[in-house]
């Protein structure tokens, strides 16, 4: 059931009705909630409904035995809790790569292979199932006795089949308070919504053919057609991401929840540290606060050299995350190592604000050069294995370089481009169509224009996202 689809329209508009027709009663407004995210979930696959509410009655015992207890005992109920939490996700995402690894690299016969499905949104909410654990044993959240309130923040599904990552601290105080629904916040949400709708349809949607076109036969086209390719999918990454993010954050505030930030904007970030400040924002901030900030502290010793192995171990992790493929851990270990001239600068942590309301030539190169960047990793991102990034690295880094890359069309380029403006106008805002700051004829003239380009140029047919996959 996709967000872009007629199913969870008709879905959520019965949701939306039955929801707020139980306002006066918290707790039966929140089991409306908690059927409505089991109902989603298992209209994807019902046979992992199981899983998910077992995985959930796991965490919610254990968070309590961990609150309840201190010294020994409350370390062997949190190593239980997240070895079942970790162990549980890696069989389902990394069971098969591991002994497929394993035998090749002893030339062993395999024959432990299983036909494993990877459950839909068992990367993120595993993670919140993480951070409550370790949150509950560095005191910096009490357990949460109500099981309703506790099922429904690790099925809440507005952002369960791919994020944003919410951590206990936020959405677990709003589930055991009233909603309110207002005017202004239902507005901002059918706004932010728009938005997502016109990043997936209309951008997304109309790369999605051109790049997989290209990468699949990378191997007969041009340097500059592939290079071409992975520009193109910068754009289509961050829309389609980006688009499922304006629209989990729009649903979940049309139901009175305030859900984690994504993106801000990273297309205009001038390093690469700005743009992972930027980019899957509710992940980065997850690993900064859970892997990266315990191994400075266990590497303080080592000064600059310690913090570039932290960072890269944290990047290599973030690039595991996506799955099990080594082509994404060696794009964590790219993305990691591009941090070492801002570390060894003693730029990592300085922030630079863009000039308005047209930026410098400075910041212009920066910007490119920092998406550059990001293109020239995305290789290992898109490849389906190392042999193929290295054949795909040899056609960019050929003479065909120079050649006049084919699939332009100016229709694209045009879409993009919009993309790129509203993006800039509101660069400052929230989201990208916060603009209630504008009187209201330009509001509804966006709005119109917008709806417009969705109904003629929206391709329809793929309502699948990126970052379901992980």
């Amino acid at each position: 059931m996709q967000f872009t689809s007629i199913a969870f329209i008709l879905f959520f508009a019965i949701v939306f009705g039955l929801y707020w027709l139980s306002q006066k009663n918290l707790k039966l407004q929140n089991i409306v909630l908690l059927l409505a995210s089991y109902i989603f979930y298992a209209y994807w696959d019902w046979r992992f409904l199981a899983l998910l509410i077992g995985t959930s009655a796991m965490a919610y015992f254990l968070g309590i035995k961990i609150g309840e207890n201190e010294g020994k005992k409350k370390r062997i109920f949190l190593n239980l809790g997240l070895i079942l939490a970790i162990g549980t996700l890696f069989y389902f995402k990394y069971f098969n790569f591991f002994i497929d690894s394993f035998a090749d690299l002893f030339n062993i016969k395999n024959t432990l292979t299983l036909s494993i499905i990877l459950p839909l949104g068992i990367s993120f909410y595993t993670f919140r199932i993480l951070s409550y654990f370790l949150d509950i044993k560095n005191k910096k959240l009490k357990p949460e006795t109500d099981v309703l309130v506790f099922f429904n923040y690790v099925a809440f599904f507005p952002s369960m089949t791919s994020g944003p990552i919410d951590k206990g601290g936020l959405l677990l105080p709003q589930l055991k308070k009233e909603r309110i629904f207002t005017l202004e916040n239902g507005s901002d949400a059918a706004r932010q919504i728009l938005l997502g709708v016109f990043k997936k349809l209309v951008v997304a949607n109309s790369i999605t053919p051109i790049t997989q076109d290209i990468f699949h036969n990378y191997d007969h086209l041009s340097g500059s057609t592939v290079a071409f390719g992975l520009v193109l999918f910068l754009f289509e990454i961050y829309a389609d991401f980006s688009g499922y993010s304006d629209m989990a954050i729009g649903f979940a505030k049309l139901l009175g929840f305030k859900t984690t930030k994504n993106f801000a904007f990273p297309l205009f970030a001038q390093n690469i540290a700005e743009f992972w400040r930027k980019w899957h924002i509710s992940l980065t901030s997850w690993l900064t606060e859970y892997v990266f900030t315990p191994l400075i502290i266990e590497f303080r010793d080592y000064g600059k050299k310690g913090l570039i192995a932290a960072i890269i171990l944290n990047f290599v992790l973030i690039g595991a995350w996506h799955g099990a493929r080594f082509t994404f851990i060696f794009f964590g270990l790219l993305h990691g190592v591009y941090y070492i001239p801002l570390i060894l600068k003693d730029k990592l942590n300085k922030k630079k604000k863009i000039s308005k309301p047209i930026p410098t030539f400075q910041e212009l190169g920066n910007i490119l050069l920092t998406m550059i960047m990001v293109c020239f990793a995305f290789v290992l991102f898109v490849a389906p294995t190392l042999t193929d990034a290295f054949g795909m690295y040899a056609r960019i880094f050929s003479l065909s370089l120079f050649s006049v890359p084919l699939f332009i069309k100016m229709k694209i380029l045009g879409l993009i481009g919009i993309l790129i403006v509203i993006d800039w106008l509101n660069k400052d805002q929230e989201h990208g169509l916060e603009i209630s700051r504008y009187h209201p004829f330009i509001r509804r003239t966006v709005y119109i224009c917008l709806i417009f380009m969705i109904m003629y140029f929206g391709v329809f047919g793929n309502g699948n996202f990126i970052y379901e996959q992980f």
